[in-house]
């Protein structure tokens, strides 16, 4: 019997918006609700998420002087103040609303709140002014933490700092940290990608590159045309594999990828390696991670049918699933204990060609229930099965 598992080794990227939760909470405060269909506090509590969703567009790459530029406006309708500064340890980073000649003066207000991480209230004459109608009299300023670092001010100016506008200042700045937080994990997780990249380009195996190579050689006398070709598909696949493009690409490029290494492999295993492929031309244009495919393919043929006189066969196919596309490789080889997956799976090292990393990858840009399903056993052959959204935010390919 073939062992099935699906196992967890990913990223889990979670955020909490307890902002608008308490944000629409200050907002119903002293409103009732009205008879018609939509109430002023559903009107208010939908402007409410709308403005912080406008907010989170400029600063899903964290605290950037352009996207918190951008966002301050956003911030400043949140809070409903005359004005608001962001302030980090280099100064100003972003103003935005009336009396923008205090500007120069908010790094100074902030200079307390970005050493100590405590929120301060500046009263009228702490705020100093000689316009008798500015708007900007006092200031309520809370830290932006992360982790157990103060990376910014938050500073909401207005007629006078009122309890309300404390604790909403206070929520915001909490709000915009974890966003920094978001936008960190989101920079980790490109990084863990491409480290993953620069592995799997590592574990190209020196001995198919060793092969391929002997075995064009062995053509150039007896048939020059078929080793000038085997010598075009090997520097194309070469390039592909070794290109220092984006995390993903389509479908059908990673499948004229592995198209590329099959015939290479046949040209070495000859009629011992038998191939089939049905592949649903709807799936063709979907996003997938670049070099998902091929090195299950690798594994297929190194792990599977290297060892056996008698060679094996190799099938591919690509489904349409509705909203998914599902990739299987199988082979009909020696197969494998199904612990010995079960470690590569989890992280441990393997002899299984890219088997782990592919997992990984998969798991860190879709989530944890599209990993590999490996079906396997001694003498059993394997199969190998993944999924993927026909649409995924972010995920795009690229060339």
């Amino acid at each position: 019997m073939s062992g099935s598992f699906h196992l967890p080794t990913a990223i889990f990227v979670a955020g909490a918006l307890g902002l608008l939760y308490a944000l629409v909470r200050l907002v119903r405060h002293g409103r009732s609700a009205s008879r018609g269909f939509v109430s002023e506090v559903d009107q208010a509590t939908h402007a409410t998420l709308h403005t912080a969703s406008l907010a989170a567009r400029h600063l899903q790459d964290g605290l950037t002087p352009e996207g918190t530029t951008r966002a301050a406006r956003h911030l400043r309708e949140l809070l409903g103040s005359a004005a608001v500064a962001i302030c980090d340890a280099g100064g100003l980073v972003a103003w935005d609303g009336a009396a923008d000649h205090h500007a120069t003066d908010a790094p100074g207000h902030a200079e307390e709140v970005l050493r100590t991480g405590r929120t301060i209230v500046l009263r009228a004459g702490q705020v100093q002014c000689p316009d008798p109608d500015c708007p900007a009299r006092s200031a309520v300023i809370a830290p932006v933490v992360t982790g157990d670092r103060v990376v910014a001010a938050l500073a909401a100016y207005g007629p006078n700092a009122s309890a309300g506008l404390a604790r909403a200042t206070e929520e915001v700045a909490g709000w915009m940290a974890t966003q920094a937080e978001l936008a960190d994990l989101g920079h980790q997780r490109t990084r863990t990608m491409e480290a993953e990249l620069r592995a799997l380009r590592a574990q190209i195996s020196p001995h198919f590159i060793y092969n391929s190579l002997a075995a064009i050689a062995s053509f150039v006398r007896t048939d020059p045309d078929r080793a000038r070709e085997l010598l075009l598909e090997f520097a194309d696949f070469t390039r592909y594999a070794l290109r220092r493009g984006g995390a993903f690409t389509t479908l059908a490029e990673e499948l004229r990828n592995v198209e590329r290494y099959l015939v290479l492999e046949q040209a070495r295993f000859g009629e011992r390696l038998r191939i089939s492929l049905l592949i649903a031309p709807e799936v063709l244009p979907v996003t997938v991670p670049y070099l998902a495919i091929q090195p299950l393919v690798e594994n297929a043929v190194r792990h599977g049918l290297a060892t056996q006189e008698r060679g094996g066969h190799v099938s591919i196919t690509a489904s349409d699933e509705g909203a998914e596309a599902v990739i299987t490789v199988e082979d009909d080889g020696v197969g494998s204990d199904p612990q010995s997956i079960r470690t590569v799976l989890d992280g441990h090292s393997g002899d299984n060609v890219g088997l782990g990393n592919v997992d990984a990858r998969l798991r860190q840009v879709y989530g944890d229930d599209f990993g590999l399903v490996v079906e396997t056993a001694p003498g059993a052959g394997t199969k190998v099965t993944f999924r993927v959204p026909k649409y995924a935010p972010g995920v795009h390919a690229t060339t």
